[in-house]
């Protein structure tokens, strides 16, 4: 439910904050993560981030890649379908990327076909019609935002030790990795209350809470159950 949120959040602080998305991509995953990475030190967990710098890399890169790519949609089309599309086509690449170990039964078919319906009536069209060029630049990069998703809870369903800790570490190193493409862009921004507040939903609500509680749900709902149930 929290996920679902990131994409209005988003466009708030963009607006509010004269920001451009890759901006808003960047304090998401700067802000989380500095936040989540603080819990990570105070836990004594950074013997993890030291035993897997692999797949700490690889958490950061997905995670720049996804954040970059979701806001930069949201201009292109619209916020429902920039926050619709990834997640619809999440559930669809993890069954299709997990097929030839465990076949997908008939009931979970049906869930995948019955919320991809349901998104597509929920998208609908957008209103005062469809600018073509725009709409498919939007979709690609809705797409590849959802793509990048199925592939960071394929690597997570894959536990480590620590795999807590290097998942948020990883928004940090996604938030550093994304600041040298978004300071051209300019990243100054007014402190107002409003501003400040939506940033700091965004980036521990919308953000690193969604992150943490999706791992904890991975250890025990499997991949497709948890793309199928963050549709909901």
């Amino acid at each position: 439910v929290l996920a679902g949120t990131g994409g209005l959040a988003g466009a708030v602080l963009a607006s509010a904050g004269h920001l451009h998305p890759v901006a808003v991509a960047a304090y998401r995953l700067l802000v989380g993560g500095v936040c989540a990475t603080v819990v990570v030190v105070a836990a004594g967990q950074l013997r993890h981030l030291r035993a897997s710098p692999g797949r700490l890399l690889i958490t950061g890169v997905l995670m720049a890649g996804i954040q970059a790519a979701y806001p930069v949609d949201v201009p292109q089309s619209s916020v429902s379908l920039a926050t619709l599309i990834p997640i619809g086509c999440v559930p669809v690449c993890v069954a299709a990327a997990t097929a030839r170990r465990a076949r997908p039964d008939h009931r979970t078919l049906a869930a995948i076909a019955g919320s991809l319906v349901g998104l597509a009536l929920l998208c609908g069209v957008p209103a005062g019609g469809v600018d073509g060029w725009h709409t498919v630049v939007g979709v690609a990069m809705a797409l590849a935002a959802g793509a990048g998703f199925a592939v960071l809870t394929l690597v997570a369903e894959r536990p480590i030790d620590g795999q807590g800790a290097i998942i948020s570490a990883g928004m940090l190193v996604g938030g550093l990795l994304l600041t040298p493409f978004a300071l051209p862009y300019g990243m100054a921004m007014p402190l107002t209350g409003e501003v400040v507040a939506v940033a700091a939903y965004l980036g521990v609500v919308a953000t690193a809470v969604v992150y943490g509680a999706y791992v904890l749900g991975l250890r025990h709902a499997g991949a497709t159950a948890a793309a199928l149930a963050i549709v909901l």
